[in-house]
């Protein structure tokens, strides 16, 4: 196998997922695995833990279609509000909920359950408050499955408390229309200040896979996630350079492992000696395989990035192997 080899667990996702549904205190519980599970692979994922979770959260329509290719039967909420009528048919044709944010996408959404997304802040998506109005107007209301913003600064008390406020004002005209419209305002973040917060629902992602939050402490979580590069060759060093690199040290013996840049990993960031190539990197290890990243957020440090970057990247050309 020449691919590097993602190692997943999913009885700790599914022990992740417990200890979300624990913090939700009641509240749904709506599993995010867009960017295919933040590089776990987001059907397994999903059919993992479909009897724990309330729902699903993708990005785009094509993800959603991919959940019910996989037998996912709960309810998938697309962040992103079409784009066109050609969004909107997908969406419907497989019984995915649309988000809305405008009279605009209102139209496109005819006949879509959906959930209405308000900017409290973000500013990425979202009916702004002034505009609530008449988008409920547009709309008729057993439609209206969901209301929900987004906390842009989770981390910061002030910052989250002014949002939880105007979200709080536009959750009560959406209940005047439809008063079993499902609220949710908090990502994992969110999930973690609790509270007042969790609202009727809540949206997980990074806390699903393991991983904090920005700002936060959480205890219990497991990291899911393991990858690997397999040697492809070990070699006397016969001095010159280390790759593209002149070596500094006069080098016993130096093994290939096939992993590089081409795999997510940054190049400027060692995985052995010196800098990575395009698909190997070289090492004194003396390992048929080769354990590379197993804390996202110790590698996302070196690399000046997060976790979730990190993670949906180094496992674009990897075999997955699933614990189960």
């Amino acid at each position: 196998m020449q691919k590097t080899l993602s190692y997943i667990s999913l009885p700790a996702i599914r022990s992740n997922a417990l200890k979300i549904k624990k913090l939700a205190c009641g509240a749904k519980f709506y599993a995010v695995v867009k960017a295919d599970g933040y590089g776990h692979g987001a059907e397994e994922v999903a059919r993992s833990i479909e009897d724990i979770s309330d729902g699903f959260c993708v990005a785009i329509a094509e993800e959603g279609i991919a959940l019910r290719a996989a037998g996912i039967s709960k309810e998938i909420l697309v962040l992103t509000p079409p784009l066109d009528c050609y969004d909107a048919a997908r969406m419907q044709a497989y019984n995915l909920t649309a988000t809305v944010n405008s009279v605009q996408t209102a139209k496109l959404c005819a006949g879509l359950d959906l959930h209405i997304k308000v900017n409290t802040g973000m500013n990425r998506h979202g009916c702004n408050p002034d505009g609530l109005c008449d988008l409920l107007k547009s709309l008729p209301p057993e439609s209206i499955k969901g209301v929900y913003s987004h906390l842009f600064a989770p981390e910061n008390a002030e910052a989250a408390e002014q949002q939880r406020k105007l979200f709080t004002e536009a959750v009560k005209e959406v209940k005047k229309v439809n008063p079993d419209a499902v609220a949710h305002l908090s990502a994992s973040g969110g999930l973690l200040r609790g509270g007042e917060f969790l609202f009727d629902g809540v949206r997980a992602g990074i806390l699903l896979y393991g991983y904090e939050p920005s700002g936060f402490k959480a205890e219990g979580f497991k990291h899911a996630l393991k990858v690997y590069a397999r040697r492809t060759q070990q070699t006397e060093f016969i001095g010159g350079g280390v790759g593209y690199n002149f070596a500094d040290k006069n080098y016993k013996k130096l093994s290939v492992y096939r992993a590089g840049y081409a795999d997510g990993f940054s190049r400027t960031v060692p995985l052995g000696e010196k800098t990575l190539c395009m698909d190997c990197f070289l090492s004194e290890e003396d390992n048929d395989t080769a354990l590379i990243m197993d804390d996202a957020d110790e590698y996302a440090k070196k690399c000046g990035t997060i976790s979730y970057e990190v993670l949906t990247n180094v496992t674009k050309r990897s075999e997955r192997i699933y614990e189960r």
